[in-house]
């Protein structure tokens, strides 16, 4: 195996980390390769273990065939040999657990101290609770009851969403966190704020003389962000059916990429400082007041039967664990205002949805016309210049300016200046889930959400869910396989703009290939 011993970079002082639900999807897809990419890379060393958990029974060889197979079915990185695979197998025990049962965390203690004097491990201790959030509370009670914070070194939780279904049910959540962890003890995951380009928009405004004077209300004309899935509800119908697009994106990934794009500059390079401004815009976020307003300035739908690529697909409420005759919206858009100084008048465009044509996740800022009594401005019809943040499946960034075509008529065409990073990283580019736990083990809580985060977000999610809890005669159909309903469309034509074709759409090529 080639290793990078990068010292600054590796995790030298060591730490057990804990995966409640260690049988279940999440850690099966993600976090043990994401494990295993961090160790190939020399990240971890030596000096780390991990403990599987869950109902379930499981022998540690039964466990570390298990997180064999997910490593090579999902990682980056293969197992060149099996030497290697038995080196870092070694690290990897499994117990199962009762989480309601205090009696079995004590028996975890001591199968962790055991583990701990075997790799020389100072007591740090980090717990993934990849389970549901109303277990949450009772399995940090019993970690405390069990002797599980005891050890001299470190303790954090690290938790997946949803944190909460609502504010008070997330205020609920938090304070049965708080009984037993600091708030700087606690890590919620968002993913999105793990991933390569989502990180990069600090990079791209920040350290670029030619963006950030211009990054404000004089220059800007509009922000959109727009996150695609092609898939529907899949397995999930049962969950989704009660979340929604709304909760299950709008609430925490797309808020949370709209901070990264409309924050001001933290004052230091420090986690809180940097989680500081981001509260702030949503603390500055226009609050609809009335249903009234959500009417005006938020869509949702929900896909009908349709096709995509010649193959025919379900309606949402035909698809299992769905109630026939649901209400959940599929797609949410919504034009938001981001009242402060810079930001003023200036629209953000979000939108997410199922079963929409393309996969992608992309920022698109549009910058504002030239004015109309110049010269060229008269002659030629001017394409607005953007920049575009390529967040996923492609990653990079491009820019499109306007330039004279080649010849002797003096015509001006758009042209893009493109940098596709997964063209130079490709498959290699390291998953949201490496950099966050290897974050988390660091304690490093910059691309973690703070409660006053959470609850800034959710008191302004809480009021388009309401109004739509009151009627849903608004909610509307789309076929699977388009863009969703034209609804969405028509709210940036009332502003005089469109949504840009994002990459992947036929009408893109056109735009930029020109």
């Amino acid at each position: 195996m080639t290793v990078m011993h990068n010292q600054e970079s590796q995790l030298a002082e060591g730490a057990v980390f804990f995966i409640f639900g260690a049988t279940g999807d999440l850690a099966r897809r993600k976090l043990f390769p994401a494990i295993y990419s961090l160790y190939h890379e020399g990240k971890l060393g030596e000096r780390f273990a991990v403990i599987g958990l869950a109902r379930r029974g499981r022998t540690n060889d039964e466990f570390r065939h298990d997180v064999r197979a997910s490593i090579e079915e999902f990682c980056r990185y293969p197992i060149p040999n099996d030497e290697d695979w038995s080196r870092f197998a070694k690290h990897f025990e499994y117990k199962p657990l009762d989480i309601n049962n205090v009696d079995g965390f004590k028996e975890l203690r001591v199968q962790t101290e055991h583990i701990e004097r075997e790799f020389n491990i100072p007591g740090n201790r980090l717990f993934y609770l990849a389970l549901a959030p109303e277990l949450f509370g009772s399995v940090s009670m019993n970690l405390r009851d069990g002797g599980m914070l005891d050890s001299e070194g470190w303790h954090r939780l690290v938790i997946e969403k949803p944190f909460g279904y609502d504010l008070p049910s997330a205020q609920k959540l938090n304070e049965e966190l708080s009984h037993v962890f600091k708030e700087e003890e606690i890590y919620r995951i968002d993913h999105y704020l793990g991933k390569e380009m989502v990180q990069n928009i600090e990079v791209i405004r920040f350290a670029n003389a030619f963006f950030e004077p211009l990054w404000n209300n004089k220059h800007i004309a509009n922000i959109q962000i727009t996150l695609a899935e092609t898939v529907g509800v899949e397995e999930r119908g049962g969950y989704y059916d009660h979340a929604g697009a709304l909760r299950d994106m709008a609430q925490n990934h797309m808020l949370q990429m709209l901070t990264m794009i409309a924050m001001e500059a933290p004052s230091r390079l420090h986690p809180e400082d940097i989680r500081d401004e981001k509260v702030k815009v949503l603390r500055s976020l226009r609050q609809f007041e009335n249903a009234d307003e959500v009417k005006r300035n938020v869509v949702r739908g929900q896909y009908a039967a349709g096709a995509l690529n010649g193959k025919p697909l379900p309606a949402y409420r035909e698809e299992e664990k769905v109630n026939p005759a649901s209400v959940t919206e599929t797609y949410f858009a919504a034009r938001l205002y981001v009242d402060n100084f810079r930001w003023a008048g200036v629209p953000f465009y979000i939108r997410t949805g199922k079963r929409l044509p393309v996969k992608t996740t992309e920022v698109v800022v549009e910058f504002k016309n030239m004015p109309t009594n110049v010269y060229l401005s008269q002659k030629h019809k001017l394409e607005p210049n953007l920049l575009v943040i390529r967040v996923n499946p492609m990653e990079g960034i491009y820019v499109k300016i306007n330039g004279k075509k080649p010849g002797a008529d003096a015509s001006v065409q758009p042209l893009a200046m493109d940098f596709c990073q997964s063209c130079m990283v490709g498959i290699n580019t390291p998953e949201a889930y490496e950099r966050l736990i290897f974050d988390a083990a660091r304690g490093d809580s910059t691309y973690f959400t703070r409660w006053d985060e959470v609850a800034s977000a959710w008191s302004f999610v809480d009021k388009i869910a309401g109004a739509w809890k009151a009627s849903s005669e608004d909610l509307h159909l789309y076929p699977a396989g388009s863009w969703g309903p034209e609804q969405a469309d028509k709210l940036l034509a009332e502003d005089g703009f469109q949504w840009w074709p994002v990459n992947g759409q036929e009408e893109s090529q056109v735009v930029w290939n020109k």
